[in-house]
């Protein structure tokens, strides 16, 4: 099992690492139940060549979290607010899950900060099934009733219960704190529909890569995200879901290395 990762915080309670040296910064968003060792293959590989930071969301981790029962826009504002307080200027970002929404988000808001934007397994217009479903999972999850295995059976295949990928993943529910979990998990139902409309005006280089068998990131979401944006290209990581950059971390880290050297097109896309 991978041992925890020595921490920094900043002076408003974010936990985070910083690897590597190099001209690009790569700040990294984890999902929801998770931290900073959900990055570890690419931190570990990425930091060769790149300065790589990683950050343990709010209430994650050993993250502070954030106070009353926050939005999807209230995540957006702490990450400008990191990005501040480490005097990170222009970065790269790579956000999984409800890390991918809170990078949208600046996405949205701050498009100035960001160099280029990957989203890792995010949600993009959900149907209105999908949208009740993962808001009942919500309500329920803000009650105490937490159960730290249903994620793994939405995340993983059946044959990958024996995996490292999978063992870590569970070990890392296990130990995330039930409050800020489901105020994660809230944002996270509640928000995809609040920046999905910021595509056509975003015009960095943005990947948007997913599993082909993640039932709630689908490829479909990664495809019409990456049609909608100037600069956008679809990867779909065949025989994977959610936890794509653990389950088929050679080929994520392959993905995101190649991505940081894309360059913006003007009224294009990347070649």
């Amino acid at each position: 099992m991978l041992q925890t990762l020595q921490r920094s915080k900043t002076p408003s309670g974010t936990a985070y690492i910083d690897r590597g040296s190099g001209d690009e910064i790569l700040v990294l968003l984890h999902g929801v139940g998770m931290r900073i060792e959900a990055w570890w293959p690419q931190i570990e590989r990425l930091s060769t060549r790149h300065r790589i930071i990683a950050v343990d969301l709010p209430g994650h981790g050993s993250s502070t979290p954030l106070m009353g029962r926050p939005d999807l826009s209230d995540f957006v504002t702490w990450f400008g607010g990191v990005i501040e307080e480490l005097e990170l200027g222009v970065i790269n970002v790579a956000g999984h899950s409800m890390g991918a929404l809170i990078a949208t988000g600046m996405a949205a808001t701050a498009p100035e900060r960001l160099s280029r934007i990957a989203l890792l397994n995010g949600v993009y217009r959900r149907t209105a099934e999908a949208r009740q479903a993962v808001e009942a999972r919500a309500d329920e999850i803000f009650t105490g009733a937490f159960d730290r295995e249903a994620p793994l059976g939405r995340w993983f295949a059946a044959d990958e219960a024996n995996t490292e990928a999978y063992c870590l993943v569970r070990s890392l529910l296990q130990q995330v704190d039930a409050g800020g979990y489901a105020a994660a998990y809230r944002a996270f139902a509640t928000g995809d529909m609040l920046y999905c409309d910021c595509w056509p005006a975003v015009t960095i280089p943005a990947l948007f890569l997913t599993g082909d068998g993640d039932p709630n990131s689908t490829p479909e979401m990664a495809r019409d995200m990456a049609k909608a944006a100037r600069n956008g290209k679809a990867r779909v990581i065949e025989g994977h879901r959610h936890m794509v950059n653990l389950t088929a971390p050679d080929e994520v880290t392959a993905a995101l290395a190649d991505w940081l050297t894309w360059t913006a097109r003007r009224g294009g896309r990347n070649a």
